[in-house]
């Protein structure tokens, strides 16, 4: 369909980023006015490039006719008496106007004089804070199914793909407006949530994690000896030898991953592997990373041990998933380094929960313990290393229940405003995001919680959406709501028959 929506400048990193990872192409339109504020960027559809390049005729047909679901027309929203949470310094703005708008944060001040298209909403003091973003998520691993290899491993393909959308919205209603999979989620899943499909968070996705042989990834027993991997629930594939690791970072690339997950050490959830085991070699490892970096992008390694940890970063990789059993000098390290940390808590308390007993076999279980109580020591060592944390959750199956109570197990160690920032404006730095996602600021994504209390002043809040969040805006829709000031706008009206 031949149709071209314009975007403004303050989108150009967050769409670069993609382009730079070869899935979305970008048309710089024109320049006018003074300088860079005033350009306007296009991005083409499929059909235009094919126009383009003498592969069809343009279609003249409406967009809602060729796709039926897209959503009613934005509506422009301005919020008064409202307090913006500023997570980068840790304070409250107070008494502030926010004026949103075609998906973005079009002003924010307290002299502001509302449209006659604007939609007026009081606030009355109510917090707007940054939507939320998970770090460490697997989508593919949806309910529906008890214990390990049943929901989170061996559920078909096919019935995982129909519970996707149920999974993503419950995130979006959660409050997490941007989520990254490390693992599972398809490019066409993130394209169906941007196409409004159905509602869910943004994604930034790995594709399929690499894993070695044996590795965390190789979910086969000890004594399974059919070839790999047949049914690995689709979170991870196995490549040995430098030209496999090649391929396989390749090949996540070319189907849209926006970065690279490996395995490079031992994990609870897999069957053969020690905790201690280091993973991959120092070729692999490299290789994978180079191709990486020829994509724009980089490298994240799942690890707990100090030694993983050093032979990942050593050889280029980037960010480090879990660090259970992270150590003081190997913190200092990292942060000398550059490198990001992204820890995932509330999984090992909810698979050592009463709740969700017999989730894990027996044997998987003591591993857990083993992380469980060493991950908020790890996590105090990050914090006082000046080490930059994110927020994850890594939960599976029935356990993605869970995902808003990472929260409060990071207020045992960490101050609110640390706990916050993980989840909004680290996070974004780390997905190379910061100019658009992850802060309340004028020409940011309209992604936002309005709240009825302040999570500097107790963050574990967050762990109940249920009852402190009383609406989710992403890209400037009200996608949830229980507040009868500001209904969901993502249905068409319609009248009821009499």
């Amino acid at each position: 369909m031949a149709c071209l929506t314009e975007f403004r400048i303050s989108w150009l990193l967050h769409f670069h980023y993609q382009t730079t990872l070869g899935y979305s192409t970008l048309i710089i339109s024109e320049v006018s006015g003074a300088g860079l504020s005033s350009m306007t960027i296009q991005r083409a559809t499929t059909s235009q490039l094919a126009v383009r390049n003498g592969g069809g005729i343009a279609s003249t047909m409406p967009e809602k006719a060729v796709k039926p679901w897209k959503l009613p027309p934005q509506k422009t929203y301005l919020f008064q008496n409202a307090n913006v949470v500023d997570a980068a310094s840790g304070s409250i703005i107070a008494n502030m106007a926010v004026k949103i708008s075609g998906g973005l944060i079009e002003y924010i001040g307290q002299d502001v004089v509302a449209s006659p298209d604007d939609v007026v909403v009081d606030l009355d003091g109510k917090y707007i804070c940054p939507g939320l973003i998970d770090c460490h998520v697997h989508i593919k691993a949806v309910p529906g199914d008890d214990g390990l290899y049943g929901s989170a491993f061996g559920t078909d393909a096919a019935v995982s793909h129909f519970r996707q959308p149920y999974l993503c919205g419950q995130m979006l209603a959660k409050g997490f407006t941007t989520i990254r999979d490390t693992g599972g989620a398809t490019l066409a899943l993130k394209e169906a949530i941007e196409d409004d499909v159905f509602p869910g968070p943004r994604m930034f996705i790995a594709n399929q994690a690499l894993s070695q042989t044996g590795g965390h990834g190789d979910r086969r027993g000890a004594h399974d000896h059919q070839q790999c991997c047949g049914n690995q629930g689709g979170l991870s594939i196995v490549v040995d030898g430098v030209p496999e690791c090649i391929r396989g970072a390749r090949e996540q690339l070319r189907t849209g991953a926006d970065f690279i997950k490996i395995m490079v050490g031992g994990g609870v959830a897999s069957p053969t592997d020690r905790i201690e085991n280091t993973q991959f070699t120092a070729a692999e490892i490299r290789a994978i990373c180079e191709v990486a970096e020829s994509y724009g992008t980089f490298v994240t390694a799942h690890a707990y041990t100090p030694k993983a940890i050093r032979h990942a970063v050593d050889h280029g990789v980037r960010g480090i998933e879990h660090g259970n059993l992270l150590d003081h000098d190997t913190a200092l390290y990292l942060q000398h380094r550059g490198v990001w940390l992204t820890p995932t808590l509330v999984t090992y308390a909810a698979m050592g929960s009463d709740k969700y007993a017999g989730f894990l076999p027996p044997a998987n279980l003591e591993k857990n313990r083993r992380m469980l109580d060493r991950g908020l020591d790890a996590l105090r060592i990050a914090s006082e290393a000046g080490l930059p944390i994110c927020h994850g959750s890594d939960l599976l199956g029935p356990l993605q229940a869970e995902q808003s109570r990472e929260f409060g197990i990071r207020a045992r160690v960490l101050s609110g405003k640390a706990v916050l920032q993980g989840a909004t404006v680290n996070a974004a730095k780390m997905l190379r995001q910061e100019t658009f996602l992850g802060s309340i600021k004028e020409g940011f994504a309209a992604d936002m919680l309005i709240l009825n209390a302040n999570p500097l002043d107790d963050v574990s809040i967050l762990d109940e959406p249920e009852r402190w969040v009383l609406a989710v805006v992403k890209n400037g829709r009200v996608y949830k709501s229980r507040w009868s000031r500001l209904p969901e706008d993502v249905r068409e009206e319609r009248e009821l028959i009499e």
